[in-house]
C-alpha cells in the first residue's frame, strides 16, 4: 500500500504507508528536541542576567539560619566561621593550566550556630606521588569567607562504580556528604574567592551557561 503517488516528470514517487509513518514519526521527534534545546537556551539567558545582576548586587551575608536554595544560588555571599578540618575531602582529577591535581572542600561553622557551609577553598597539585595526599595549610582562627553560592549537585565525568576513598572523592555528591559527615549544612557550594593565606590557587572561570552549544544543538535537529 502507498500512501502517496506523484509523477514529475519521468520520475515517480510512491512512499509506502509505514515508511512514511516512520518518517513522519522521526520528523515529530526531532522537531520536539530542537524545540527543547531552544527551551533550554531560553533559561540559560535568564541564568546569564541572574549571573551578571549578581556581580552587581552586594554580597548576601551567611548566617546560621538554613537559607533557600533558589534565593541564594549564582549569588555572592560572605560569611564568618570555623574551619572544620575533620570533615574535609579532596575532589580528584581537577586540572588547572595542564597540571592535575585536587580541589579543597572544607565545612565552615557560621558564626553563631550549629550549622556549616561546604567552602571550596581552591586548588592544588598532586605533587610528586599520589601515594600521600597533600598537605593543606591549616587555618585554626576564624575567618571571613567571599565567594560564589553555586550548586552543589553539579558533576563531573567519573568511572562507574567509582566511590569515595577516604578523604578522596572523584565529585562532590552532597547528599551522601551530609549523611557521612553529620553536619547540617546550608544547601549549597561556597566557592571561595578571597584570599586566606592557604596557598591554594582561587582562578575560578566564569560559570559557562552554555547558550551556544544549545542553540547548536536546536540547529541541528532543526537540521
Amino acid at each position: 500500500m502507498h500512501a502517496l503517488k506523484l509523477n514529475l516528470g519521468n520520475w515517480q514517487f510512491m512512499p509506502g504507508l509505514w515508511p512514511t509513518l516512520a518518517a513522519i514519526g522521526l520528523i515529530l521527534l526531532t522537531v520536539h528536541l530542537g524545540n527543547w534545546q531552544t527551551e533550554r537556551a531560553h533559561d540559560k539567558r535568564l541564568l546569564q542576567v541572574r549571573l551578571e545582576s549578581a556581580d552587581r548586587a552586594p554580597a548576601l551575608a551567611v548566617g546560621p539560619r538554613a537559607m533557600d536554595k533558589e534565593h541564594v544560588l549564582y549569588r555572592r555571599v560572605m560569611v564568618l566561621g570555623l574551619f572544620d578540618p575533620t570533615h574535609q575531602i579532596l575532589l580528584d582529577n581537577r586540572i588547572y593550566k595542564g597540571v592535575a591535581g585536587y580541589y579543597v572542600l572544607t565545612p565552615l561553622k557560621i558564626e553563631g550556630g550549629n550549622r556549616y557551609v561546604l567552602v571550596n577553598r581552591g586548588w592544588l597539585p598532586v605533587g610528586t606521588s599520589r601515594t600521600a595526599l597533600p598537605q593543606i595549610r591549616p587555618i585554626t582562627t576564624q575567618v571571613k569567607i567571599e565567594g560564589l553560592a553555586l550548586d552543589p549537585e553539579t558533576r563531573y565525568f567519573e568511572l562507574p562504580g567509582a566511590r569515595p576513598v577516604g578523604r578522596l572523592w572523584q565529585n562532590l555528591d552532597f547528599e551522601q556528604y551530609v549523611a557521612r559527615s553529620g553536619l547540617s549544612l546550608q544547601p549549597f557550594l561556597l566557592q571561595q574567592h578571597n584570599d586566606t593565606g592557604d596557598g591554594l590557587v582561587r582562578d575560578w572561570p566564569r560559570p559557562d551557561t552554555g547558550i551556544a552549544m544549545h542553540e547548536s544543538y536546536a540547529l541541528q535537529w532543526y537540521g
